[in-house]
């Protein structure tokens, strides 16, 4: 019992000093087409991670899928983007916007 306490007392630790990001998650309905939408006028930006590298830019009006999306430690929502079963990677949700696929 107090071996199991110290490895959970650790993980909090660990966690709290290392500064780690804490997410939250929930599906996407896969049936939800969408589209970027970034108010910049720019290209969005794929990151490797939530808020993580870039990795690449999607234009704006280009189609696009949500598979997942994550809350992060500020509230901010990113979500896991791609097309026709393709993960590129991870979205500012709010540059996205979205709407019930008409198709088939």
């Amino acid at each position: 019992m107090k071996n199991s306490q110290l490895i959970v007392s650790a993980v909090i630790l660990a966690i709290a000093t290392t500064g780690a990001t804490i997410f939250t998650s929930f599906p996407a309905k896969a049936e939800t087409v969408c589209k970027v939408t970034d108010p910049t006028g720019t290209p969005l930006n794929v990151r490797i991670s939530p808020n993580g590298q870039i990795t690449s830019t999607v234009k704006n009006n280009t189609e696009i899928y949500i598979y997942e999306v994550v809350y992060d430690e500020k509230n901010q929502s990113w979500a896991k983007v791609g097309f026709e079963g393709k993960v590129w990677g991870w979205a500012f949700r709010e540059f996205i916007s979205c709407y019930q696929n008409q198709r088939g």
